[in-house]
């Protein structure tokens, strides 16, 4: 049969589609087997790991967070057993349920039964919640023997953190908490770590300034899994690495000293050693009990906290800002004398200084006669600094302050530390718009006006001035994981010893001299004198029909009306060694509740003499002033 000329050219088109089909089928084929041959031999061992990790998973282990322990090695913050009972909600068919029946046992409230419930919101079924923490061994039997009725919970003995001295060291530790949704927001790649279940983390305090370095580095557990991610059984595990122990400056006996010794007051007391700047003591009073925040606080108990005067949640020592009254005399003694004033020239003190058609008032109401720089500080005479103040300005007295620590934060290991304020014209033309007038002046000579210091500001004032005017700066920690951190030598603030020889002088006749305003509060053992200075400094103005009416006694007021008390004080005075502010809330005079407080407080540091040989090497706009 012959093919016609048109179905030949049809034939031959039909040939090549075909032979161009098979080609492509072939190169697919080829392409395919490659590809097998690439994965199930050139590839199969990735390709089995990767089916391994499908059935072995690995899981963080929270480390153990490392202890916090005073200058002799006595623990301050350490873990203990937590009994708890957990919740897996796969395991119940009815959570509310679960939870009604345990709080037969273990009270349960609102406020955590919502946190139960959106705990379990955000985390598989098959983990385990916290339901409750820190329970009593009996509570934790209960629950063990109840275990078989209540389905989906879980007996568990973890560890959490524990404050042994728990508002003694408040403070100055902080506290430990369960992590919120903004820890997780700021520590993205952390999250895996600080959601496992009790996970805490450093919220203020030294558990906040060194969380990274007392977290430790997380372990491991390898777990077989089954296709939903449950654990069938533990493969391996690591526990990984404890956090480093933190030793801290403080000796333990002297801040509970301390404490004892403020308790009931709304107060706050730093002792320092005045060469290496180490905190020996630092108490701020009243206090609370980080162990609370540790296991959560309870609605009713964290509102007294909020709403009490005293103020428990400030760092006193710290935070509080004070007019420094009459402790101040001797940052301006010293700038009278940089400025060319002698120590020995009078001013007659008749009661009260004019300026103007204004009086400020000493706080003698019938003066101190004529007094040169010595008397002055120790007598705490108004006039006299009232009258300095004036003659050498402003600039000259900011300025020495500065020098000896005012005015300035020294990035301290705790948080919330704050600046306080020297002011000047510049000052106050920028942040009020206002000039400076003459009077401010004068007012600022005796630690009054717009002044504002710390407890700690005041304690390194003091111990620059018994050092010799050196710029020591303080310190709260020695030693991280066993390395001892190193102390920088303080520089000269550039000052002249006679003005150096002033204050410390003065500040002798306060404590030493019959006739000093802190005379009653000397130590009288022979090596233990201390160089003092008395300070009171007002919340309000006085009128001046409560001038004239002389009733003036602060026990006769509400007691937020009443003047601050305030004491700062170096010891030894022949061989200064440290340095002490101690300032008392609307306690009255410096001279009367301040004063005898740092006495018993300094005493029991020469006594104790925490800078003995370590014990164990580190391991891992008021116009007046009343008496000052």
């Amino acid at each position: 049969m012959q093919i016609s000329g048109r179905d030949s050219n049809r034939y031959q088109t039909f040939t090549r589609r075909a032979a161009l089909l098979a080609g492509v089928q072939g190169i697919a084929f080829i392409a395919l087997a490659g590809r097998m041959y690439y994965l199930q031999v050139l590839k199969t061992d990735q390709y089995r790991m990767l089916a391994e990790e499908n059935r072995v998973s690995m899981r963080l282990l929270a480390p153990l967070r490392g202890d916090v322990v005073d200058r002799f090695g006595r623990v301050l913050a350490s873990n203990r057993q937590n009994y708890r009972a957990m919740l897996i909600s796969e395991q119940t068919p009815d959570v509310e349920e679960t939870l009604e029946r345990l709080s037969r046992i273990v009270e349960i409230d609102d406020f955590t039964r919502k946190r139960i419930m959106r705990d379990i919101g955000r985390s598989p079924r098959f983990m385990p919640v916290t339901v409750a923490e820190d329970l009593s061994w009996d509570q934790f039997a209960q629950v063990n023997i109840n275990e078989p009725d209540l389905a989906g919970i879980l007996p568990d003995v973890g560890e959490t953190r524990d404050y042994p001295y728990a508002e003694e060291f408040a403070h100055v530790l902080g506290y430990v908490a369960a992590v919120s949704e903004k820890d997780l927001e700021e520590a993205r790649e952390e999250q895996p770590l600080l959601k496992l279940p009790g996970f805490r983390i450093g919220k203020e305090g030294i558990e906040k300034t060194y969380d990274r370095e007392l977290r430790g580095v997380p372990g491991s557990s390898h777990v077989e899994v089954n296709a939903y991610g449950r654990v069938i059984r533990e493969l391996a595990k690591d526990p990984g690495k404890p956090g480093a122990e933190v030793v801290l400056t403080l000796d333990l006996d002297v801040q509970r000293f301390a404490w004892e010794r403020l308790k009931g007051e709304s107060a706050s007391a730093v002792v320092m050693d005045i060469h290496s700047g180490d905190i020996v003591s630092l108490v701020s009073a009243p206090a609370y009990d980080p162990n609370q925040f540790n296991m959560g606080y309870g609605t009713a108990a964290y509102k007294e906290l909020l709403e009490s005067p005293y103020l428990p949640l400030m760092n006193k020592s710290l935070a509080g800002m004070y007019p420094p009254g009459s402790t101040f005399k001797m940052v301006v003694a010293m700038a009278a004398v940089e400025a060319g004033i002698s120590p020995s020239q009078r001013v007659v003190c008749p009661g009260h200084y004019s300026l103007g058609n204004h009086d400020f008032h000493c706080w003698k109401k019938g003066g101190h006669g004529a007094v040169n720089m010595h008397d002055a500080i120790k007598h705490s005479c108004d006039v006299f600094f009232y009258d300095t103040a004036k003659r050498i300005g402003i600039d000259a007295i900011a300025e020495m302050a500065k020098k000896f620590g005012l005015g300035q934060t020294y990035d301290f290991e705790v948080p919330g530390e704050k600046a306080g304020l020297v002011p000047t014209p510049e000052w106050k033309r920028g942040a009020k718009g206002e000039v400076w007038h003459q009077g401010e002046t004068v007012i600022a000579g005796i630690g009054q006006g717009y002044l504002l210091a710390t407890p700690l500001q005041l304690a390194v004032m003091t111990a620059r001035i018994a050092n010799g005017g050196l710029d020591v700066k303080p310190r709260l920690t020695r030693a991280i994981g066993g390395e001892l951190l190193p102390i920088k030598p303080p520089k000269p603030v550039g000052i002249s010893e006679a003005a150096i020889a002033v204050a410390q002088g003065g500040m002798n006749g306060v404590s030493n001299e019959p006739g000093g305003t802190a005379y009653r509060s000397r130590i009288p053992e022979p090596g233990m004198e201390l160089a003092g200075k008395t300070g009171t400094a007002q919340v309000r103005r006085i009128s001046r029909a409560e001038r004239l009416s002389g009733v003036l006694k602060n026990e006769d007021l509400e007691w937020r009306q009443r003047d601050h008390a305030l004491f700062v004080c170096f010891a030894p005075y022949d061989a200064p060694r440290y340095a002490l502010s101690v300032v008392i809330e609307h306690g009255g005079s410096g001279s009367g509740a301040a004063a005898p407080v740092a006495r018993d407080i300094m005493r029991e540091v020469l006594t104790r003499n925490p800078v003995r040989p370590q014990a164990k090497t580190p391991s891992g706009g008021p116009n007046s002033s009343r008496a000052g």
